[in-house]
C-alpha cells in the first residue's frame, strides 16, 4: 500500500496541473486573459498566439456571454459556480445575473452499466429485485446526478436518483482549485478582498458538496413537509428511506402541469390569479414564518395539480436564515414601507456582511434618493423587481455585500414575481407579502416576545459584567508591558465612539431598569399598609421600567458592528 501512495499523489499532482492549464486556456480562449492574471493563472496561460486564435469567436460577444460560455466549457462545478453567482444581484450587475441565469444544469447521459453499478453497490441487489420496476433510460441528466423513473414494490410511483460515479473527485478537485484561486485572488486584487472572494468560493464549496449528499437532500424534503403537513394545497414527496444512500435517493414522484405552462393550465381549468397568490403564499411562508425556503426555486421544480394545489421537488439547495437575520429582513421591509431613509440606511448596513468600504454619506443620500423616487406611490403600484434592482445597484456601489441567506430571498422573492407576473399580470407581490410582514410586526410586539427579549439583553449585562474585571485585569497587563500598538484613521473613529456610546447606554439603562424593578418589588411585597403617595411612585416605577425595558429591547436587536 505504501508503494502505491507516492504513484497516486503523482497522478493526482498531474491531475491538478493539467486542470489549471485547462482553466488558464478556457479563459484565454473566451477572451477573459485579465481574469486569468487576476486569480493568479498568469504563468498557465497559452501563448498569445493561442490567444489571438479564438479573438474571432469572442469579439462579437459581452463579457457576460463570455463568463458564461467559459463556465460551460469547464464544466459542471463551474455551471454550478456560475449558477449560485446568477443568485448573487448584490454582486454582480443584472447584465452578469441575466446571462448566468441561462446556465443549465445538465450532463452527458452515464451509461447504463456505471448506474447499475452503482445501485448494486448502495442497495445491495439488482435493480430490478429492489423495485417492481425500473427504467434503465434516464428521465434526465444533471451535473451531479441522473435521474431515473422506478415503481416500488406496493405500486408507488417514484424517482431514483442516483449520484454520477465520478462527481465526487471532480467536484473536490475542482472546488480546492478554485479555494486555491480566490486566495491568490485576494492577496493582489483588490476586488477579490472587497468582496471577500474567499469567503464566497467558501459558501459555494459548502453548498456544492451539501448537494452532493442525498441523506441531506432527504431531510431537507422531510423538514419541508413536517412545515406544509396541515396545508392540503402544498405537496413535498414521501422519502423512501430504505433505497435511500448518499449517493442514491428515492423519492415519491411528482406529477402534474408546469406551473409556466399557460395553455395547459387554462385547458385544465384552473383559476391562474388564485394560484399565483397562492403559489407565492408558499413561499413566503418558507422565508417569513420558517425561516427555511427552496433556494432553487424555478418553474421546472413547481407542478400544478388539477384542483390548483402545488407539488415542490428538488430540494439540494436550501436556505435557513437565523433569528438575528431574519429579524434583520423583517427590519428592512418595515423600513421600507414606511419611506424612511434613515430607518433604511441603517437597516440595510445591519444586513450586510462587509461595509467597511461604504461612504455613509453617499449611502444615505442614495437612500433618500430611492425613497423619493416611490414617494406617494400606493405599494400595489410598485414592482418589487424593479424596486430590488435599484437598490441592489446601491448595494454594489457602495461595495456592500448581502449574506448569502439574504441574497437567495431576494433572489426567490425576484423569480416568485415573475411567475406571479407570467401567471396573472395583475399580481401584486407587495400585496401578498404585506400581511406576512404585519403578522410578523406584531409577534415581535408581543409581551411574550418583549419579556424574551429583555430577558437576553439582562443575561447580556449580567454577563457583561462579571467578565469586566478580568477583561481589564488583562488589558492592564498587556498594557504594562507594552504589548498594545493602536492605530486608527479618523475614519475609524465615528463606528467606534458610536459602538461605545450604544454599550454604555444600554448598560447604564440596564442597571437602572434592574433597581427599579427591586424598587417596585419591595413596594408590592411590603405588608406595611398600601399609602397614597406609593400609589403614584408605582406608577412611576412601571413607566419608567417599561421605557428603559423597551429602549434595550430596541437596542439588542440591531447588529453588533
Amino acid at each position: 500500500m505504501d508503494a502505491r501512495d507516492p504513484i497516486k499523489e503523482a497522478f493526482a499532482a498531474a491531475m491538478r496541473l493539467s486542470r489549471y492549464q485547462e482553466i488558464a486556456d478556457t479563459l484565454a480562449r473566451h477572451g477573459l486573459g485579465f481574469l486569468a492574471d487576476a486569480v493568479g493563472l498568469k504563468r498557465w496561460a497559452p501563448p498569445a498566439v493561442r490567444r489571438s486564435a479564438g479573438a474571432a469567436r469572442w469579439q462579437s460577444h459581452t463579457v457576460p456571454e463570455r463568463v458564461r460560455l467559459a463556465l460551460e466549457d469547464l464544466g459542471p462545478t463551474f455551471v454550478k459556480l456560475g449558477q449560485l453567482l446568477s443568485a448573487r444581484p448584490d454582486l454582480l450587475p443584472q447584465s452578469f445575473i441575466v446571462e448566468l441565469s441561462k446556465l443549465q444544469d445538465a450532463g452527458e447521459v452515464v451509461p447504463e452499466e456505471a448506474i447499475l453499478d452503482i445501485l448494486r453497490h448502495e442497495l445491495g441487489d439488482e435493480p430490478e429485485e429492489v423495485f417492481a420496476r425500473f427504467d434503465r433510460t434516464p428521465l434526465a441528466s444533471a451535473s451531479i446526478g441522473q435521474a431515473h423513473a422506478a415503481t416500488l414494490r406496493d405500486g408507488t410511483p417514484v424517482v431514483v436518483k442516483v449520484r454520477r460515479p465520478d462527481a465526487l473527485r471532480q467536484v473536490h478537485e475542482d472546488l480546492e482549485i478554485l479555494e486555491n484561486l480566490a486566495e491568490t485572488a485576494s492577496r493582489v486584487w483588490e476586488p477579490a478582498r472587497t468582496y471577500n472572494l474567499r469567503g464566497i468560493v467558501q459558501e459555494f464549496a459548502q453548498t456544492l458538496r451539501a448537494e452532493l449528499d442525498y441523506l441531506r437532500e432527504g431531510r431537507n424534503a422531510e423538514r419541508f413537509a413536517a412545515n406544509f403537513a396541515q396545508q392540503a394545497n402544498v405537496h413535498i414527496p414521501r422519502v423512501f428511506w430504505e433505497t435511500t444512500t448518499t449517493r442514491v435517493l428515492t423519492l415519491e414522484r411528482m406529477t402534474g402541469i408546469k406551473i409556466s405552462d399557460i395553455t395547459a393550465l387554462d385547458a385544465a381549468g384552473i383559476d391562474r390569479k388564485a394560484l399565483a397568490e397562492a403559489g407565492a403564499g408558499i413561499i413566503l411562508q418558507m422565508i417569513f414564518e420558517d425561516s427555511f425556503f427552496h433556494a432553487d426555486l424555478h418553474p421546472g421544480n413547481l407542478f400544478v395539480h388539477a384542483d390548483g394545489s402545488v407539488a415542490l421537488i428538488d430540494f439540494g439547495m436550501v436556505g435557513e436564515m437565523s433569528e438575528e437575520l431574519h429579524n434583520d429582513l423583517i427590519q428592512f421591509l418595515i423600513a421600507f414601507t414606511r419611506r424612511n431613509p434613515e430607518a433604511l440606511t441603517a437597516a440595510l448596513l445591519d444586513l450586510s456582511v462587509t461595509k467597511g468600504h461604504a461612504d455613509l454619506h453617499e449611502l444615505r443620500d442614495a437612500m433618500a434618493s430611492f425613497v423619493s423616487t416611490y414617494a406617494g406611490l400606493p405599494l400595489s403600484e410598485i414592482k418589487f423587481t424593479h424596486l430590488l434592482q435599484e437598490l441592489l445597484a446601491i448595494v454594489r456601489q457602495q461595495r456592500l455585500q448581502l449574506p448569502r441567506e439574504i441574497a437567495l430571498v431576494f433572489k426567490v422573492l425576484i423569480t416568485v414575481e415573475g411567475i406571479g407576473t407570467q401567471l396573472d399580470p395583475d399580481f401584486d407581490l407587495i400585496g401578498v407579502l404585506t400581511p406576512f410582514v404585519r403578522r410578523l410586526i406584531k409577534q415581535r410586539l408581543s409581551a411574550a416576545a418583549i419579556a424574551r427579549r429583555v430577558a437576553e439583553a439582562s443575561a447580556d449585562t449580567g454577563a457583561l459584567l462579571l467578565e469586566l474585571p478580568s477583561r481589564l485585569r488583562r488589558i492592564l497587563e498587556t498594557v504594562d508591558r507594552g504589548g498594545i500598538e493602536v492605530h486608527l484613521r479618523a475614519a475609524e473613529l465615528e463606528p467606534l465612539v458610536t459602538r461605545t456610546e450604544r454599550i454604555g447606554n444600554r448598560l447604564v439603562a440596564g442597571l437602572i431598569t434592574a433597581a427599579l424593578i427591586n424598587g417596585v418589588g419591595e413596594i408590592v411585597v411590603s405588608e406595611k399598609r398600601w399609602r397614597s403617595w406609593e400609589g403614584g411612585l408605582m406608577g412611576a416605577g412601571v413607566t419608567v421600567v417599561t421605557g428603559l425595558a423597551s429602549y434595550l429591547v430596541w437596542t439588542t436587536r440591531r447588529r453588533r458592528g
